[in-house]
């Protein structure tokens, strides 16, 4: 094999840096401190143009409004919920356990074939780690060299200054998106109201606030990768969800081994060598401080450093790109190239049914809820030939437009209705009323002591917005 002549020089990095501990551990179980170089390259550049788009929204949403309601908001003390601009209530709450019943199989299913791309492309731990901490980070302490240097000096004023001034922007930036995140629960206007009317009118929710914006710090400055390798119930899962046929960020070991250190105008195919120069580059990049040439490990976050960290290298001496990159064990251990299996159409036509199933079940829901309740307690009375029962109405207006609505019982027919007010109910875009009428059959028309009734609930341009079936009692008859 010719290789061009190149007068590229491996990175003094000491091997046994990086196999005497394991991930971000020593072998002592202390605490390896991760300082990853910053990364460039193809697909960090396409990581950074889904960060901001993703951030983008993030910071964006908390002002968009559909038809005057927030776009997202999970109001749990008021018990508000909107998503996509519609409204949910307490009575959709089935459609929200459904919906997070159908995000997991999602999940689940997603992973089986395209692996943790979640993980390194999408996850909010991920982005606000590596596209807003850590570049701050690299803007005030340099890039690997200089943090690792910075951390081993003495605290001269060189190291207090940085440290401060990257602590202090850490809070402010902790303190900004606990801010936007409690947008999502009690909605934009809220949040600025607390802000300016200050802490002695809302000092519990300040005190939320804070708990927050420390628990984002902490994260973030101290805790960081460890979120991915120790507490994310996600990577753990994903070690039983991955087979070989599961997409992934890999080594391939079969090119790359054995490795050895390049060599300027040396023909390693003719000495057996593989690709892989063991330059480490591939370590230093890595988030997670993981080697991904040992093989899928659950530390791995899929973020593809390690891809541009390599192909960049193999560049630089002329051999091919792709000795890491993503792909399947099965394509790797038996050099088939990469083909969208049947498996993988069958799961990606499921993962499209279920979404569109979760988007069914956001949407029809209809614009209008109606129940009718009997008093706990309460009975039926009987007078001039007449039997009465009273109900209680819980009218819930789904929709952001008036409604002018009437109440009808079709079955049985001949039914009185006595309002205890008028006849015809408005109620208002997003809005619950509730009030008491009264029911009255002709007793003859009761053939049962209980009896079954449908009520039913026309807008004012007679179509029916809901219906509802109840009992209607009356009293017991004896027949022989």
């Amino acid at each position: 094999m010719n290789i061009p002549s190149s007068n590229f020089q491996a990175p003094e990095t000491p091997y046994e840096d990086f196999r005497n501990s394991v991930g971000t551990m020593e072998k002592t179980g202390e605490r390896k401190w991760v300082y990853p170089r910053k990364p460039k390259g193809k697909y960090t550049n396409y990581r950074n143009y889904v960060s901001y788009f993703l951030l983008a929204l993030f910071f964006g949403l908390p002002f968009v409004k559909i038809n005057g309601n927030p776009f997202l908001l999970f109001n749990v003390i008021d018990r508000k919920f909107f998503i996509f601009g519609q409204p949910f209530y307490l009575q959709d709450f089935f459609i929200l356990a459904l919906g997070a019943v159908t995000s997991v199989i999602f999940v689940m299913l997603f992973t089986v074939v395209f692996g943790r791309i979640f993980c390194g492309w999408l996850c909010p731990q991920t982005i606000f780690m590596e596209s807003v901490f850590r570049k701050i980070e690299y803007l005030i302490e340099g890039d690997r060299n200089k943090q690792m240097k910075l951390d081993r000096q003495e605290w001269n004023s060189e190291k207090i200054r940085k440290r401060v001034i990257k602590w202090s922007v850490f809070a402010l930036m902790s303190v900004i998106i606990t801010n936007f995140m409690f947008m999502y629960i009690v909605g934009y206007e809220e949040v600025f109201t607390i802000i300016m009317e200050g802490l002695a009118d809302h000092s519990l929710k300040f005190l939320g606030m804070i708990g927050f914006a420390a628990t984002f710090y902490f994260v973030f400055a101290w805790l960081r990768e460890q979120v991915c390798t120790l507490v994310c119930p996600y990577g753990r899962l994903q070690g039983v969800l991955i087979d070989k046929q599961t997409i992934n960020v890999y080594y391939d070991f079969k090119r790359g081994e054995g490795r050895s250190k390049w060599r300027n105008n040396e023909d390693r195919k003719a000495l057996s060598k593989g690709d892989c120069i063991d330059c480490q580059q591939c370590v230093v990049v890595c988030p997670t401080g993981i080697d991904i040439r040992n093989g899928q490990q659950l530390e791995c976050v899929n973020c593809t450093a390690c891809i541009d960290a390599c192909d960049e290298v193999m560049e630089k001496v002329g051999l091919p790109k792709g000795l890491i990159r993503y792909a399947t064990e099965a394509e790797i251990e038996n050099r088939e190239p990469f083909r969208f299996t049947p498996r993988m159409k069958a799961t990606t036509v499921i993962l499209t049914l279920l979404i569109g199933f979760l988007g069914f079940l956001m949407y029809d829901r209809g614009s209008m809820e109606a129940k009718f309740i009997k008093p706990a307690g309460s009975t039926f009375f009987i007078k001039d030939g007449k039997i009465t029962n009273t109900f209680i109405y819980t009218l819930l207006n789904k929709s952001n437009e008036q409604k002018t609505l009437t109440i009808k019982v079709i079955a049985p027919q001949n039914a009185e209705i006595d309002f205890f007010g008028p006849d015809k109910i408005i109620l208002k875009g997003n809005q619950i009323l509730r009030g008491n009428i009264n029911i009255t059959f002709p007793e003859k028309e009761i053939k049962f002591s209980k009896q079954n009734m449908t009520i039913r609930v026309f807008d004012e341009k007679g179509n029916m917005t809901d219906s509802f079936d109840t009992i209607f009692e009356g009293p017991f008859q004896l027949s022989f």
